[in-house]
């Protein structure tokens, strides 16, 4: 379960026990940050914290600000300025010269929109969402703190906010935001003020396709696990006993090489992680993988084996491009000298993050460009109707 996951289903629990409960999502950074935008903590009245948006040097302080600053439930902005001296005095002493900005709202069941209901959504029905927030405004401008504009896969719209300027620009830069899968921060400039939005992509869980149920595959199966993918495990040898051998995973598909490619479903988004021990169940599995949509293709061995299952596929008229051979890895995992199980799977793993990051795998020491991905600002004036 990944932290988003167990956010919601905090929430589910602190309904039914009666809590009263506050989100602090972290909406903008500058400079050197631990967590980005987007990074999320469900906090109860009684103290109960679920997530992070620091390396932990500001939850507390987040949580006495939902204490004595939130009586009237209205939404508030809380900026953390790591840059100034200041940050010592305080006792934070965080390490990270940069400024955090946290929105922390009330949480309400009933809200419109709602954001709670409308995330958990995305990830039950495993489709991108788009949620546009305001986290700060300047001027007199109709628009209140933490108002919202959800965007939906079929272009359905939800919004709380009255000024038409924005919810037109703010429509058109979440549509921009769901193409490219990507959150930003934008500034909107308005007749009487200017207000700043996060736009979030929400995205649904990475779903991951083990092809082999050896014991070897367990370990991979719990790391995957342990970062909220959606897990589909196939057993070639149809073994009952998989079933018992990975509870972890949401589906446990048991079938042969014959009739897999009517079993399982593949697209864009699927990861795939071939590790059958068995060479015709392999050459199968890749057959049906090659020509298809999937994202990333690993197949465990040794580069001579995997050269061979491309020559084997050529002979059989099988035909493949450049483009799709790009999505093959072979042998599979980052080069970490592993050789152990659990080793193998870290490295697997980590090499299936860095092609869904679009990085190499290197030493972080090494790279001379930010860590984390930059949600650099956007200017867009809005003229008056």
């Amino acid at each position: 379960m990944n932290e988003l996951q167990a956010i919601l289903e905090g929430f589910e629990s602190s309904q039914k026990s009666g809590e009263i409960t506050f989100l602090a999502t972290v909406v903008k950074t500058e400079g050197s940050t631990y967590r980005r935008p987007g990074a999320k903590m469900l906090i109860t009245n009684t103290g109960r914290m679920i997530g992070t948006i620091s390396a932990g040097c500001l939850e507390n302080d987040v949580f006495q600000h939902t204490q004595q600053r939130m009586s009237s439930g209205e939404a508030i902005v809380v900026t953390y300025d790591n840059t100034a001296s200041e940050d010592i005095l305080w006792g934070f002493g965080l390490g990270c010269n940069g400024i955090v900005q946290v929105l922390i709202e009330r949480l309400e069941r009933e809200s419109t929109p709602n954001a709670i209901a409308f995330t958990q959504e995305c990830l039950n029905k495993k489709h991108l969402g788009i949620i546009a927030t305001v986290f700060a405004i300047e001027g007199a401008i109709n628009v209140k703190l933490g108002s919202r504009l959800l965007l939906y896969p079929d272009g359905k719209i939800i919004t709380d906010i009255k000024e038409q300027n924005l919810i037109q620009s703010l429509i058109a830069d979440a549509q921009v935001a769901f193409a490219n899968q990507k959150s930003r921060v934008n500034n909107y400039h308005l007749p009487l003020g200017s207000v700043e939005v996060f736009i979030e992509a929400i995205q649904p869980p990475t779903p991951l396709v083990i092809f082999g149920a050896g014991y070897d595959a367990v370990p991979v199966a719990q790391f995957a696990q342990a970062l909220g993918w959606d897990l589909t495990v196939v057993d070639c040898r149809a073994n009952e006993a998989t079933k018992e051998r990975f509870p972890i995973a949401c589906d446990v598909i048991l079938s042969c090489r014959e009739v897999i490619h009517k079993q399982v479903f593949i697209d864009d988004y699927t990861v795939t992680v071939v590790m059958t021990h068995n060479y015709l169940d392999d050459l199968e599995i890749l057959k049906m993988l090659l020509p298809s949509s999937a994202r990333y293709i690993g197949v465990l061995g040794p580069k001579l084996r995997t050269e061979r299952f491309l020559e084997d596929l050529r002979l059989q008229g099988i035909v493949y491009n450049t483009q799709q051979l790009k999505r093959l890895h072979g042998p599979i995992g980052i080069d970490i000298g592993a050789d152990t199980p659990e080793g193998i799977a870290i490295a697997i793993i980590a090499e299936i993050q860095a092609v869904l990051t679009n990085r190499n795998g290197n030493f972080l020491r090494n790279r001379n460009q930010p860590i984390h991905q930059s949600y650099a600002s956007n200017l867009n004036l809005l003229l008056p109707t």
